[in-house]
């Protein structure tokens, strides 16, 4: 499976190329990262940590796409409409592991996803995704006197709040009880902001250190409460997940699909 990366020269880019490198059946195909930046032309593998694996990093995404069958994209909301349109182009499949996608990027990758495959999830973990089934079912279960808060934590240079898995995880609250999380959702408590509305679906953020990230639902009751979490130990979780996305794509019908169908849990 010819696998592109684009955005590798970040943290979770290079953690994406170990993965690939390791994973049998998977070739690096070819990776980019944004024009100018200093280590175009330089190896991927070395860029990653690894011996050099023969791919040079390209100063778009272009090449990438051109030379792929799967294309694995962690960079931002803004690039996944362009990286959509070149992998119709291309005719090749998207991984989206990039969080905080507005309603405009969606539609653009439901419109793509006529013509190409795409997995695109706010988390490719695991674990987080069994996360979202449990909480749906609990919120389903438990009463509407049970008060539902998200906390989740991330390190000091994330740029959106709440995060992507957070904002999951409210949805799947909020599916679970029968309700939007439009309607539902707190985001921000400043001030004296009166007592707890019935219904509210809270949450909370923290940013600091290195903090990969930790999400905890807590489902607060009279005289007893559930938590549910995770704690990411490190980035190469949601790298081995957006590579086991990859390969699920291969000879997948056009469609927009999400973690919960690669790992059969839809």
């Amino acid at each position: 499976m010819r696998i592109g990366i684009v955005g590798c020269a970040g943290r979770m880019g290079r953690s994406l190329v170990r993965r690939v490198a390791a994973t049998p059946g998977c070739v690096l195909a070819a990776v980019c990262d944004r024009p100018g930046f200093s280590g175009v032309g330089q190896d991927a593998g070395t860029l990653a940590g690894l011996e050099p694996l023969g791919v040079a990093v390209a100063d778009g995404p272009a090449p990438v796409f051109a030379a792929s069958r799967v294309v694995i994209d962690f960079t931002s909301p803004a690039a996944a409409v362009d990286h959509a349109a070149l992998a119709v182009a291309h005719g090749c499949a998207l991984v989206i592991g990039t969080t905080g996608l507005p309603a405009a990027v969606e539609a653009a990758l439901a419109e793509a996803a006529g013509h190409v495959p795409i997995v695109a999830a706010p988390n490719m973990s695991v674990g987080v995704n069994l996360l979202l089934g449990l909480v749906k079912q609990v919120a389903r279960t438990l009463d509407p006197s049970f008060d539902i808060e998200i906390l989740e934590m991330h390190h000091r240079a994330k740029v959106d709040a709440p995060s992507g898995t957070a904002l999951a995880l409210g949805q799947a609250a909020a599916t679970g009880r029968g309700v939007t999380l439009e309607d539902a959702a707190v985001r921000v408590r400043d001030g004296h902001t009166g007592a707890r509305r019935p219904g509210e679906i809270g949450f909370a953020v923290l940013r600091g250190g290195d903090v990969v990230g930790d999400h905890v639902v807590m489902f607060a009751g009279d005289g007893e409460r559930i938590e549910l979490a995770h704690r990411a130990g490190n980035r190469e979780i949601f790298a081995r997940g957006a590579v086991t996305a990859a390969l699920w794509t291969r000879d997948r019908p056009p469609g927009l699909y999400g973690m919960a169908d690669v790992l059969g849990l839809a």
